[in-house]
């Protein structure tokens, strides 16, 4: 056994830096990161974390692929990478990241554009990726997920517990037939996501969503509960939920 394995079956989890509350108050998608290589501790206790989650029926079907600095590692960052940019580039037309207010420098529209052709074009050399899997036990179904991406959530918010920050994405998908033999990946395991790991070269923080009230409904479809309020601080955004469906028509008791 390696000495630093060693030394690690010995060494317990680094202190928590944020409260879980507050953890998931600030974890941001991270896409920007230092050139500081993550170490195994820190590897280890993220992805502890992530193997602490729940799963159907306790089976544990998750798998973890961590790619660092290995040769398998850098084809397969590339190869992503290729899917990233090619996918991005789609979205930036389609979604008219180049019209409009995109084009007026400082506009949220602009920034989120130059954040995301900065991410793409260093995706290959992010300190760490890693490939969320599920070893499916039988056929594919939407409940599924429940098996993989509260372990995918634990591994987020354990980054940004030791000082790290992540982003999640699906790029894989786009190079998934050249990635599996790369990579040894077998037939009958999805490969549920794909996040990109580094130390944050800005800083974490309050993220922003729409009001609570919005999106919790109490004893029937639309009605808001009163309780349903924002804490102080809160920042919000104007970007979705989409309106939500109108309640079916009321059922008379029978």
């Amino acid at each position: 056994m390696m000495r630093g394995v060693r030394d690690l079956a010995e060494l317990p989890l680094p202190p928590d830096t944020v409260g879980l509350l507050e953890g998931l108050r600030t974890t941001r998608t991270i896409r920007r990161y230092t050139d500081e290589p993550v170490p195994p501790e820190a590897l280890r206790a993220m992805l502890f974390a992530a193997t602490r989650a729940p799963s159907g029926s306790n089976r544990q079907a998750f798998r973890f692929l961590v790619l660092t600095d290995g040769p398998s590692a850098r084809a397969a960052k590339e190869l992503i990478a290729q899917g990233a940019r090619q996918a991005w580039g789609s979205k930036r037309e389609s979604d008219g990241y180049s019209k409009g207010s995109g084009t007026v420098d400082d506009s949220p529209k602009a920034r989120v554009a130059r954040t995301m052709q900065r991410y793409v074009d260093e995706f290959a050399n992010v300190p760490v990726l890693v490939l969320p899997c599920l070893v499916r036990y039988r056929a594919p179904e939407s409940f599924e997920g429940a098996s993989i991406y509260p372990a995918v959530q634990n591994l987020l918010l354990a980054a940004r517990a030791v000082g790290y920050g992540a982003a999640l994405t699906g790029w894989h998908k786009i190079v998934e037939d050249e990635l599996r033999p790369l990579l040894g990946i077998p037939d009958g395991v999805f490969i549920a996501a794909t996040i990109t790991i580094g130390r944050p070269e800005g800083s974490q923080g309050p993220v922003r969503r729409r009001p609570i009230g919005e999106v919790i409904f109490e004893d029937r479809w639309g009605d808001t509960p009163a309780w349903a309020v924002d804490p102080p601080g809160t920042r919000f955004t104007a970007a979705g939920p989409p309106v939500s469906p109108k309640p079916s028509a009321e059922r008379q008791p029978t």
